[in-house]
């Protein structure tokens, strides 16, 4: 393997890597250093079965993200706030994405009866037939990652990782 540690039995890339810090610098605590990476080449892994999945309908992940976050809340929409809560982004990134469905004839925006100034943004028919024809796909790969887990090891790694995210909720300095 070259200079890469070699790897045992039930190990993976990151022991290896662990293994040459434990090397060079046995000073510091690598554990934190174990779950990251995985999360983090995890994270690459998922992303790309996302492609994947969405290519065929000509979906970028973005894209997917704002059409599911609508479908979630049913027929009631939610006002781009609400969509920039729900997807973490920046009200201009969410602009730009909404100007980007709407003009694909994905979602529709309408002015709110209660307050004219602000609108809620709808799927349309044929946003929710696209987000809906992914759904059950999606499912069942987010599944399919995770054959490794019993459904009670899932709802302890979920659980364990809303405790990291809930952490993470403070400002990183």
């Amino acid at each position: 393997m070259g200079r890469a540690e070699k790897k045992g039995p039930g190990q993976d890339a990151v022991d290896g890597m662990l293994a040459q810090w434990r090397r060079e610098r046995p000073d510091l605590d690598r554990s934190g250093m174990a779950v990251v990476l995985r999360i983090l080449l995890l994270s690459g892994t998922f992303a790309e079965r996302l492609k994947v999945i969405l290519a065929p309908a000509g979906l970028a992940p973005w894209e997917y993200e704002v059409l599911s976050a609508l479908r979630r809340v049913g027929r009631t929409g939610l006002t781009p706030t609400e969509l920039c809560r729900s997807t973490r982004l920046t009200s201009g990134a969410m602009t730009h994405r909404l100007d980007r469905l709407e003009e694909r004839r994905l979602i529709r925006r309408r002015k709110r009866v209660e307050d004219r100034r602000s609108s809620v943004v709808l799927l349309t028919s044929r946003g929710r037939t696209l987000v809906e024809g992914l759904l059950a796909e999606r499912m069942d790969d987010a599944n399919a990652c995770l054959k490794a887990l019993g459904k009670a090891e899932r709802r302890e790694l979920a659980r364990l990782l809303r405790l990291v995210g809930a952490s993470l909720n403070e400002p990183f300095e």
